[in-house]
């Protein structure tokens, strides 16, 4: 069976409650899944009480030196732990992992036509056999996104980590967990889109900020033998609800 890959935003992870109900569905799914997480909101509460400034440009945050240990700290130690205490403690047999560990993710500077991104990087290479074998041993790994560099480590955006990997594993399926059901126009859901309507919607400022990695993450795995991208948040993870990505229109 093909796996699943989710990620879950930072927005709520650092909430009993949203973890415990997370956890209580990830135990229920019949398939193997892969979970990526990310940490940004409680990256820039700690950055903020160190007086340094978040810094983001088209979604994606920029990690200064000043900022890598920190990141390092919160996404490695800080969320990875939580998150995996409160999944084994549902019954889950998850296992905390970050790119680096076994050389499983590996990546490079970010480069960005008018900003330096400091140490931001971008995936180039994803072992498959580290993960396959954690699947196979029916374990749920559940990875921070700070992957490896030749001479140092890269903080990547946990968007693009997860599209990395559910590429690499041919995933059945990516669910980016969102705080809001899908994209919205309006306030309403827009139950599917294509490349074209990302576009519309991104030059229109309805998908804008940290949904437009979403987004483009989304619609790059169809590219990549990812049978289904889907934007969703807890309700729809459960149900099976939430914004599908598709290639091109029906017409």
């Amino acid at each position: 069976m093909a796996p699943i890959v989710i990620k879950i935003s930072g927005h709520e992870l650092d909430s009993p409650e949203y973890l415990a109900e997370f956890a209580e569905i990830i135990r229920d799914l019949n398939a193997p899944v892969v979970i990526v997480h990310g940490g940004g909101k409680e990256i820039s509460q700690l950055q903020q009480q160190l007086a340094i400034e978040p810094k983001f440009v088209d979604g994606v945050r920029i990690t200064d030196a000043a900022s890598l240990a920190l990141v390092e700290m919160v996404l490695c130690g800080t969320v990875n732990k939580r998150l995996v205490r409160t999944l084994v403690n549902a019954g889950v047999n998850a296992l905390g992992i970050s790119g680096v560990d076994g050389g499983m993710i590996s990546a490079a500077k970010l480069h960005h036509e008018s900003v330096d991104m400091g140490f931001t990087g971008q995936v180039t290479a994803v072992r498959v056999d580290v993960l396959l074998n954690l699947l196979d041993a029916s374990m749920i790994p559940v990875v921070a996104p700070i992957c490896l560099g030749a001479e140092n480590n890269f903080n990547v955006n946990a968007d693009h980590v997860a599209g990395a990997i559910a590429a690499a594993l041919n995933a059945d399926r990516l669910i980016f967990l969102s705080n809001v059901e899908g994209v919205l126009k309006d306030g309403a859901l827009i139950g599917t889109l294509t490349p074209e309507d990302v576009d519309r919607l991104i030059a229109d400022g309805t998908i804008f900020g940290g949904m437009i990695p979403k987004v483009q993450t989304a619609l790059d795995t169809l590219d990549n033998d990812v049978q289904q991208a889907v934007i969703t948040n807890l309700t729809g993870l459960r149900q099976g609800g939430g914004t599908v990505f598709t290639k091109a229109s029906d017409s």
